[in-house]
């Protein structure tokens, strides 16, 4: 359900459909009581992203003639057209996606970058509410990422970062989620007026308004990250336990901050050699150096 407001502003999406169950939760019965409520609407093809048996269980109970996706766990039966995954050519996810809607064989075209409707008028009233300014434009951080903390750039860090910012008299704003508020506070430290901890704002579609008001976006790897870069904003990624080359931010204004060390990367929640040089190692100074180029 927490995906339901990106999937209003996409124009592409005609209707989302909710089912209601937490990540991995296999509940049966709710997902073949969706697929029932679906028998009806006579959809004539199922595309299953996920390579989960569980993801594949309502389009089979709606009886929806062609369901595609890759090989998975044990989805002979669920699914009618199953592809193969080639990890060497299909090399990110939006990739892997993407392949799913074609004919199998069927070449790739130019990677499309999404881009999210933004409303104008929640925006302003976003500014009133929060008592907050866009001129001049701020920098926008993002400190999180629910995956771990592998793939969370030191708070030190971007506290110093935020530090630097401030002297050249640009504001910062702080997104992401009630989990991150702890965090904002510790990037915030004793500037608050020229730093708004914005972390845990009620609806996703505000902070996607608000992002799409920043000069720049400084964020780890993260969903965010990619809303961002929905938003038509430059994004500052920081990659450590992840790779740039697997999940990029989908736009061509992006600086990709990434050391590429010989352990890295690892894709795991937590640095297995415990020293995190992944991410510690990119400096604030590195960052900020990015930052002024753009001159954002």
């Amino acid at each position: 359900a927490w995906s339901e407001p990106l999937l209003a502003r996409m124009p592409e999406v005609h209707r989302s459909i909710t089912i209601p169950v937490t990540h991995g939760e296999l509940a049966l019965g709710k997902r073949i009581a969706v697929g029932r409520r679906l028998r009806n609407e006579h959809y004539q093809q199922a595309i299953v992203m996920p390579r989960s048996l569980k993801s594949a269980l309502a389009p089979f109970f709606a009886g929806i003639s062609v369901r595609t996706g890759f090989k998975g766990e044990w989805r002979y039966g669920l699914l009618t057209d199953i592809r193969r995954l080639d990890k060497v050519s299909l090399d990110q996810t939006v990739k892997r996606f993407l392949s799913l809607g074609l004919e199998p064989g069927e070449p790739l075209p130019p990677l499309p970058f999404p881009a999210l409707r933004i409303d104008e008028n929640n925006r302003a009233g976003l500014l009133r509410r929060l008592n907050l300014t866009a001129n001049p434009a701020p920098v926008a951080m993002m400190p999180g990422a629910s995956f771990g903390p592998a793939k969370c750039w030191p708070l030190e860090h971007y506290a110093e970062l935020a530090r630097r910012v401030r002297a050249e008299g640009r504001p910062i704003w702080i997104l992401g989620g009630k989990q991150d508020q702890a965090a904002g506070k510790l990037i915030q430290a004793k500037d608050l007026s020229g730093i708004h901890n914005l972390c845990g704002l009620p609806r996703l579609e505000d902070t996607v308004d608000l992002l799409s008001l920043a000069a720049v976006t400084v964020t780890n790897d993260s969903g965010l990250m990619h809303v961002a870069a929905a938003t038509a904003k430059h994004v500052v990624a920081i990659f450590g336990s992840t790779s740039p080359k697997f999940t990029p931010p989908l736009t061509e204004r992006r600086t990709v901050q990434y050391l590429g060390l010989d352990c890295s990367p690892c894709f795991e929640r937590v640095c297995p050699l415990e020293h995190f040089r992944c991410m510690k190692d990119i400096s604030p100074t590195a960052v900020h150096a990015a930052l002024m180029r753009l001159g954002g």
